[in-house]
């Protein structure tokens, strides 16, 4: 396994690093936090173990940095830090385990070994497509054959709503509960004013149509 191991103390990672070789890994040391960062983003690595106390970017935020790049490789945190408080925070940064200095190397290659029997996270979709129509749900951008389209907050919710029930037929009801949050009818027309809206900027500029109305029951977006 490629092992990216994060720690400025040079004795800690060396025998962390000559003993994952001595078990067959291949372990990358980096010593700060920032190098750490760059090492996660550009390289394909198995495992991270990962200091708290860093210099330049801490344990912490290097963890939380990761995961808001979206980087789901396992991560050990190591700390002398050993507080519940202390553990809580690592494993709400984004880490995967947690284990407190002093230790032995047998505990650190038993619990790399219990991360590597998890089945691999199933990711969201972020890209959701019907026809020609695409939304990114990480850049909250729309598309249709290619075109850039502007949508209002409220309008892109719904759109995101019906591309993920695509092919199904959606009450008023459903829609106001789902994009509006409303448990009651407030006797409005704003389902059909968002809607009229969303026809306007994704079908009326293209040759077909994707919002169909399905008379007596509610709406429908298919191709």
């Amino acid at each position: 396994m490629r092992i990216l191991v994060v720690e400025d103390d040079i004795e800690t990672a060396d025998y962390i690093c000559s003993s994952l070789a001595a078990e067959g890994h291949v372990p990358l040391h980096v010593a700060d936090g920032k190098e750490g960062y760059l090492q996660a983003l550009d390289n394909d690595f198995d495992v991270m173990v990962i200091d708290r106390m860093l210099p330049k970017l801490d344990g912490l935020s290097l963890v939380k940095s990761i995961r808001i790049a979206d980087v789901p490789t396992p991560i050990i945190i190591l700390s002398a830090m050993g507080g519940l408080n202390d553990r809580v925070e690592g494993l709400e940064a984004g880490a995967d385990d947690y284990l407190i200095k002093p230790f032995a190397f047998s505990e650190l290659h038993a619990r790399i070994a219990a991360l590597m029997r998890r089945p691999p996270m199933q990711l969201e979709e972020t890209v959701m497509r019907l026809a020609d129509l695409e939304l990114d749900l990480v850049r909250h951008s729309v598309s249709r054959a290619g075109q850039p389209i502007a949508l209002q907050p409220r309008e892109y919710r719904l759109l995101v709503y019906l591309l993920r029930n695509a092919g199904k037929v959606l009450t008023r009801t459903m829609l106001l509960e789902a994009v509006w949050d409303f448990h009651f009818d407030p006797r409005t027309n704003v389902v059909e004013t968002h809607i009229s809206r969303l026809r306007n900027k994704i079908d009326k500029p293209f040759e077909t149509s994707l919002i169909h109305t399905v008379r007596g029951s509610g709406y429908s977006l298919h191709a």
